[in-house]
Order: structure tokens, then sequence, then C-alpha cells
């Protein structure tokens, strides 16, 4: 038991380090809001689609197809769940205050922390489990988050929802995997070299976007911390007893609670700032949860991985 959560720590301790370096070159100016930018895109649009297909790259399983939607329904449940908890535990008087933290509690850092944090500790298996958590995490946001950040049903967009980069990549992983393609090393090679900067250029980023907060604002707000709360605790916690007592075990378990056991999703300040919420709440809701990851990420798949793993 013990050797769980010394892995699962020093994992996310790693994480930590290169987070680390990120706030070191936002505070020396080394890195700019600009070019963080540019480094996000590239992530968003090239990298993550590459992670998902270079793990479907395989040759086809039942079993797997089996685990694969036994995730995927496992990660719709949880988004329900999750959704239920934020409209019952907050009722702010201030729309714009109660959009972000409702949105805060529902959606996980599930591609730019679980992600790495899932190939480090189950390699490939867990990336392909994983994949499906994000592509209902990014159908979820732009459906229910698009209206509880906006108020308003008609800003839901089915042309953005098929666009997704992930939601392609899983789509051309699927075709791969579900016939197995065999694709040459002088493609499956590069895009191998490119999945392999998903876990230190997302770290930059989030280490940056740490560097140009206040952080002693987010341990004031205590409603945040209820947030945080239900976020990095009680929402894995209720995911792993569900899945436990649905039979589910294994690499699929652990690899949802990981994704359920995440921060607060980065998406929350991008969708607070695109629709005139509280950018600033939503910043120290990103930073708090962050930081107290380190801590509860370690102690949560740790536990999980010795009681159902």
């Amino acid at each position: 038991m013990l050797d769980n959560f010394i892995t699962v720590g020093t994992q996310v301790l790693e994480l930590f380090i290169l987070i680390a370096v990120g706030f070191l070159c936002g505070k020396t100016k080394m890195l700019t809001e600009k070019a963080v930018k540019s480094i996000t895109d590239i992530v968003l649009y090239i990298v993550c689609p590459c992670v998902i297909v270079q793990n479907f790259i395989r040759p086809y399983s039942s079993d797997m197809l089996g685990g694969l939607l036994t995730a995927a329904s496992a990660a719709l449940c949880i988004h329900i769940v999750s959704i239920v908890i934020a409209m019952l535990v907050f009722h702010d008087k201030i729309p714009e205050k109660n959009r972000v933290y409702r949105f805060a509690l529902i959606f996980s850092n599930c591609g730019y922390m679980s992600l790495p944090m899932q190939q480090a500790i189950l390699g490939s298996d867990g990336v392909f489990f994983g994949a499906v958590y994000i592509v209902i995490f990014n159908v979820v946001m732009w459906t229910f988050g698009v209206w509880l950040s906006s108020g308003d049903g008609k800003s839901v967009s089915a042309k953005k929802i098929l666009l997704n980069p992930c939601i392609i990549g899983m789509a051309v992983g699927l075709v791969i995997f579900l016939m197995s393609i065999p694709i040459p090393e002088i493609i499956s090679q590069p895009v191998t070299f490119l999945a392999n900067l998903n876990t230190p250029l997302p770290m930059l980023v989030v280490g940056f976007y740490l560097s140009q907060t206040k952080i002693l604002d987010a341990f004031r707000d205590g409603k945040g911390f209820v947030c945080v709360l239900f976020r990095l605790i009680v929402i894995p916690l209720l995911a792993f007893g569900g899945m436990m007592l649905c039979g589910i075990r294994g690499t699929v378990l652990i690899t949802c609670v990981i994704a359920a056991s995440a921060p607060a999703a980065a998406a929350t300040t991008m969708f607070a700032a695109k629709f005139d919420n509280d950018a600033k709440l939503s910043v120290n809701l990103v930073t708090l949860s962050t930081l107290l990851s380190v801590i509860t990420m370690p102690l949560i798949v740790g536990f999980a991985q010795t009681a159902g793993g």
C-alpha cells in the first residue's frame, strides 16, 4: 500500500518540478503571454491528437474495446454527478461568480494534468482509456459548459464539438484501432515524437499561469475552498465508490480516478473570460486547486490503486 502512495507521489512531484520550471520562466519573463498562447495552441491542435492516435496504434482487441466503452460510460456518469452537485452546492447571488464556482467544480484538468500521470503510472493503456474521458469532457464542456457560462443555449455549437482536435484525434485513432490498420514507422515515429511533448509543454503552461496570479488571494476565499474540496476530494471519491459498486476494476478504474481527481480545468479561466464572468476568481480557483492537488492526487490515486487496482 505504501509503495502505491510513494509511486503516485513521485509522479506528481515530477510533474510539479516541471510546473516550477514554468513558474520561474514566467517570473523571469523567459515565457510571455504570447509565447504561452502559441504553446497552448500547439498542445491543443497537434500534441493532444498525436497522444491519442499514438496510443490507438495497436491490434484490435474486444477486451480493450469493452474497457473503452466502460471508461466512456464512467466518464459521462462522473460529469453528470458533478453537475448535480455543483447546481446544488453553489447559489451565489452574483451570477458571474456562481457560474465560475460551478464550472470549476464540474470540469477537471483531465488533459494537461491527467494524461501525463496516466502515461507515467499506467502506460499506453492508461492513455488509451484516458483519451475517451477527454472526449466526454469536451462534449460536456462545449454543451453544458457553454450553456452554464453564457446562460444562453444558443451559444452551444455542434460544429465546435465535432471539430475539437481531441475528438478528431479520437475518431482517427478509433478507425486505426478497430480496423487494425498498420501504420508505417515513417509516420508513427513523428507522431510519437510529438506525443512525447504532452508532459513537459502543458506543465510549463500551468507554471506560467501560476506565476501570473496572486497566490495569497486564492487562499482567502471560503467558497473557493469548498469548491476545491469537492473538485479534489469529494468528486474523485464518489467516482471511485460508484465504479467499485459497478464492478469496475484495474486500469479503467485508476484512469478515471486520475482524471476525476485532477484540479480545476484551465478552461475555467478561458470560459470565464469569453463569457464575461469573474475571470480573477477563475484564476484563483485554478491556482488553489492546482497547488493543493500535489497533496490530494497522490492520496486519492494511491488509495484507488490499493483498494481497486
